[in-house]
């Protein structure tokens, strides 16, 4: 396991800072999915255990116990809408298998020209769409891997892009630090590299540069209407390394606190940090407080410096809520909620449901 975390370690540290703002496509995939970890400021890596797990990482699929589902839906900034649906079966020793769906819908917007103010009668769309095939499982009781592999779309207007990735996941439970001395309540190691595959190329007339109309015979745009264009970009290539633990562990509460480290491709490396108080009463009722921040080291017009060198972007604080209800034969229903600040942006707000049915 020393090999393991120290070969980790290497390969995070040997990547390197770029500030490539705006140079990938399909930035929908940086968006969290999961209200739990949103609410945590999104330090999830190796606290991945349920349905929702294959977003942050696929190893935490191996910790689903029989049959589940998750919905989430939040309306994000400029009627953008973000939905999300997952569903997971346990299939014993042969690990779990999961599929995954996110929908990222911009709206529709009136087009509008010079000559027609008032709109043309052609609305101008955007939608984005994610599909993914997971699997997770224990390769012995403290190390589980996972792999998904996700289809990807993008339709803007006329334009249209698909790729496929992969994404890969480790989780390692150890007993550092454990009350109890056992894994289950011990230190937890994360790892997971996220939309690694092929570029977004996008095609459709909309890629058309004016100019060869322009140039074209009589200006003629319907002879350069079929030559489309094509563009390629880069995904969103996310490296995670996380840790958690528990500090506080009885019958009744436990508290849990989670860090993780990121490099993406196209800004710098940041930290996220969260914490979740649990208390369980009587009747299989299970209330969590949760809050975090997330994107520390990330420079922003409305950063803080709290701590010399270190700077605290306020407006990535997150802030949620848990309600989980055990019922009869091993099911459960849970609901969370999560709040978040994106600045001038707004407010943005995602409810998360879970079923277990088995």
């Amino acid at each position: 396991m020393k090999k393991f975390i120290i070969i980790g370690l290497v390969l995070f540290t040997s990547l390197y800072s770029q500030y490539r703002y705006g140079t990938t496509a399909a930035n929908f995939l940086e968006i969290g999915t999961n209200s739990r970890a949103v609410s945590m400021g999104e330090a999830y890596v190796s606290l991945a255990d349920d349905v929702n797990s294959a977003y942050w990482n696929p190893a935490g699929l191996a910790y689903v116990k029989g049959l589940e589902f998750g919905v989430s839906n939040q309306d994000w900034v400029v009627g953008i809408t973000h939905s999300t649906f997952a569903a997971a079966i346990d299939m014993g020793s042969y690990g779990t298998i999961s599929t995954w769906f996110t929908d990222f819908d911009y709206g529709s917007t009136e087009v509008t020209n010079i000559l027609n103010q008032n709109g043309t009668g052609e609305y101008f769309n955007a939608n984005e769409l994610s599909a993914a095939l997971s699997y997770g499982r224990n390769l012995v009781d403290w190390f589980s891997f996972g792999a998904s592999i996700k289809m990807i779309s993008s339709n803007i207007w006329h334009s249209a892009a698909r790729a496929t990735v992969l994404d890969l996941g480790v989780i390692v439970k150890t007993n550092f630090f454990s009350i109890t001395n056992d894994r289950e309540n011990g230190m937890n190691i994360g790892m997971s590299i996220s939309n690694y595959g092929s570029k977004m190329r996008y095609d459709g007339i909309d890629l058309i540069n004016p100019i060869d109309i322009l140039e074209n015979e009589n200006g003629n745009y319907e002879n350069v209407i079929g030559q489309y264009r094509t563009q390629s970009w880069e995904l969103p290539l996310i490296f995670r390394l996380g840790t958690s633990l528990k500090p506080v562990k009885n019958e009744n509460q436990q508290l849990l606190l989670s860090f993780d480290v990121l490099h993406p491709n196209n800004n710098s490396e940041s930290l996220n940090l969260g914490g979740e108080y649990e208390h369980k009463f009587i009747g299989g009722h299970i209330v969590c407080l949760r809050a975090g921040v997330k994107g520390v080291g990330i420079k922003q017009a409305n950063e803080s410096e709290l701590f010399e060198g270190l700077n605290i972007p306020f407006s990535t604080l997150t802030f949620g809520l848990g309600y989980e209800k055990s019922l009869p034969g091993n099911k459960s229903i849970s609901i969370d909620y999560s709040y978040q600040s994106i600045g001038v942006f707004g407010d943005v707000s995602l409810i998360t449901m879970r079923f277990k049915l088995f």
